[in-house]
């Protein structure tokens, strides 16, 4: 009998895996789920869960339970000291010596990378190498943010030879909100960054946009980076039934929804202006525009949100100056369908430049409904979002103009025949995940292959 060859061995490095339900981390289970599927042996090295559920609260249960039962999930330790907060939390050396913990945390943390979650990079170089050493790895894919991530790829690299590709899901010295540098020209993440693309076997981008700006920064780079957007996941999301979803009644307030994470970089304020005056158009009267998700990335941003939303310290609109928001918690990733079939319209708020994707705009997309763009002109979703039937988007910012998009995408959402929402979703299927990650399963595969070829 012919013995099975034997499967490729990943590393993946993805600090953010489920149960977490930060942005990125649909990227990475989806990505992990890929290979898995595609024949490799796949081991991700994903955040600690005391992080997740202790100083992060951002967790999804029934997302962890989508992860292939094929793939083995390790943790390596995280120094949490700069997410400490409480006394008995603390080490000895830092409770009794608190000035002299913190220049010295500091002092290593400059010296060896310049991020908080050095000690989680140190600590997955020393389990891979020790995991290389049991049974080797053929290759590793280290995602990012956080880029301790590139950091530990290149330390196993140096370490063991193993050949690695970065996925840049965000950007690291590129600042996505002004389009200018993240950091000083002496910063040392300059030096890391070169230091991580220079003996990178591939580097990946989720737009165009992106590639270019590392290509020129890094030329001699450039033949070896690939473009792989983001898309959306079947299994993840049941697409809402072809009807108009405002066909209980021609007469019935519509309901708008933004699905995801709010944050403080966001045009919150323009949106809310937005929408409170949109509702005063008669084919809008009575609107809501629901908000399902967290406010902000850490449970203790939650406060400061309220207002810029126009609600009360409790969550809730006051009735006298009530603009229509309604504050709906988050919801697990495998019941997002729910809030798709109920919504009329989905609103996608953005911020950044022309760098600037997202990942939730395609599952949007493929559910049919007319999309409100809030965000800057020029960002790289619009290269997504041209094709879409239903995409209503104004010129800027001004809460004017984007009323005037609340109420034609109203008007969509009561009107749009079923030729018109069937065309939206064949543009929606051109991001089939899966599809969409091929190249890089087959970059990897060659990598492993052809070690002649590596840098």
């Amino acid at each position: 009998m012919t013995p099975e060859p034997r499967r490729p061995r990943l590393l993946y490095i993805a600090f953010y895996f489920p149960p977490s339900r930060a942005s990125g981390v649909y990227r990475a289970r989806a990505t992990a789920n890929h290979f898995a599927a595609a024949g490799w042996d796949v081991t991700v090295f994903g955040a600690p869960l005391r992080f997740l559920y202790d100083v992060n609260g951002s967790t999804d249960e029934k997302l962890l339970e989508t992860v292939d039962p094929r793939i083995r999930v390790e943790r390596p330790e995280l120094n949490l000291y700069r997410w400490q907060y409480e006394l008995r939390e603390m080490s000895w050396f830092r409770g009794t010596m608190p000035t002299v913990a913190r220049k010295f945390y500091e002092w290593r943390e400059r010296r060896q990378f310049p991020e908080p979650y050095v000690s989680w990079g140190r600590s997955a170089v020393r389990r891979a190498v020790a995991m290389h050493r049991r049974e080797k790895f053929d290759a590793v894919l280290a995602t990012g943010n956080p880029f301790a991530a590139f950091a530990a790829a290149w330390a196993i690299n140096r370490l063991t030879g193993l050949p690695y590709v970065i996925d840049y899901r965000d950007s690291w010295t590129l600042d996505l909100f002004t389009d200018g540098p993240n950091f000083p020209p002496r910063h040392p993440a300059w030096r890391w960054e070169r230091r991580v693309m220079s003996r990178s076997s591939g580097a990946v981008f989720v737009n165009n946009a992106l590639r270019e700006w590392h290509a020129h920064r890094y030329p001699k780079a450039a033949d070896r980076m690939l473009v792989v957007p983001n898309g959306w996941d079947p299994d993840l999301l049941d697409v809402p039934a072809d009807r108009p979803p405002a066909g209980s009644g021609p007469d019935r307030p519509l309901k708008f929804g933004y699905l995801g994470t709010v944050t403080s970089v966001q045009p919150v304020e323009e949106m809310a202006a937005a929408f409170a005056e949109a509702r005063k158009h008669p084919e809008l009267a009575g609107a809501e525009l629901n908000i399902y998700g967290h406010l902000g990335f850490f449970k203790h941003n939650h406060a400061q949100y309220l207002p810029r939303l126009g609600l009360n310290p409790q969550g809730e609109a006051d009735p006298a100056t009530d603009i229509g928001i309604r504050l709906r918690g988050p919801v697990s990733k495998t019941e997002v369908s729910a809030v798709y079939e109920e919504s009329d319209a989905l609103v996608f708020m953005a911020a950044g430049g022309k760098y600037v994707t997202s990942g939730k705009i395609f599952e949007y997309m493929a559910s049919g409904r007319p999309i409100v763009s809030v965000h800057a002109p020029g960002i790289a979703a619009g290269e997504v979002l041209a094709g879409y039937p239903l995409w209503f988007h104004a010129d800027s910012l001004d809460p004017h103009e984007v009323a005037e998009t609340f109420v034609a995408a109203g008007r969509a959402a009561r009107e749009a025949t079923p030729e018109v929402r069937a065309a939206a979703r064949r543009h929606a299927d051109n991001y089939l995940r899966d599809n969409l990650l091929m190249p890089l399963e087959d970059r990897m595969r060659e990598i492993v292959a052809r070690p002649e070829d590596r840098p």
